[in-house]
């Protein structure tokens, strides 16, 4: 595989990470889970704009700023369905 299929997969699992969050645990953490979800889709599409418009060599360099944006955002904050439950 190409060097720049690799970052395109790379940047494509960054962004699959940042909107497949856990879901609520409760409705009352509905509330907390969609403004995460709100602020880790907004990096991500940030990040595919920014890819797109960019030179293809830039597209490891977009992956990295996503996965150190989504580290400043994680998704946390509200209670969350066990793991493999519910999703």
């Amino acid at each position: 595989m190409s060097d720049t299929a690799t970052d395109l997969r790379a940047l494509l699992d960054a962004v699959l990470d940042a909107i497949d969050i856990p879901y609520p645990a409760t409705i009352a953490d509905d509330h907390a889970y969609r403004a995460v979800l709100e602020r880790r889709l907004g990096l991500a599409v940030i990040t595919a704009r920014a890819a797109l418009a960019e030179e293809p060599d830039s597209i490891a360099w977009n992956g990295g700023y996503l996965r150190r944006k989504l580290a400043e955002h994680p998704p946390t904050g509200y209670r969350a369905y066990p793991a493999g439950e519910g999703q």
